[in-house]
């Protein structure tokens, strides 16, 4: 079984019960186990312009930890599957979405394809992603840019917020 880490993300249509059906999807996703998922964090969209930014609303995200002897490939179709079925649309480059399901680490497997980065090439830039991350496995080692823990001490990620609830 291979160790993948799954980064979930909404904020259109109830963004709160997207990312948790999205977790109910990875349940039952072939071949694979949901380990642990982490809470629920708000944050900010990125990648507006500060006049555009008022209008997007904010993301509700969340990673998963899975077990899967699925291929990196076939766990990506997977998500693109679970994001199709939320009616998941690309009209643009960081389109407010109803889903969004990244596949940020497999095991220790670097690639690069036309569809799949491994790791995930932004991720540790990115508080909503590596704050939910550690909290589901505070040892994980991304890549190049090392230990999870290092790379949260020095940034900063006050704009990412913790849900401890559901509601």
């Amino acid at each position: 079984m291979a160790n993948a880490y799954i980064a979930l993300g909404s904020n259109l249509q109830n963004p709160v019960h997207q990312v948790q059906s999205a977790l109910a999807a990875l349940s039952k996703v072939p071949h694979s186990l949901v380990i642990k998922a982490s809470s629920l964090y708000k944050t900010a969209p990125i990648g507006y312009e500060a006049k555009d930014a008022d209008q997007i609303p904010d993301f509700i995200n969340a990673v998963v930890w899975l077990e899967t002897t699925l291929s990196p490939e076939a766990l990506l179709e997977a998500l693109f599957n679970i994001e199709n079925l939320a009616g998941r649309e690309r009209p643009y480059l960081n389109a407010p979405r109803v889903l969004d399901c990244d596949l940020l680490l497999y095991d220790h497997v670097e690639m690069q394809s036309k569809y799949l980065t491994i790791p995930h090439p932004r991720m540790h830039l990115r508080g909503f992603v590596l704050l939910p991350l550690f909290e589901i496995n505070p040892e994980i080692i991304i890549g190049q840019h090392g230990k999870i823990a290092d790379i949260i001490a020095k940034q900063d990620f006050t704009d990412v917020v913790q849900r401890v609830n559901a509601s």
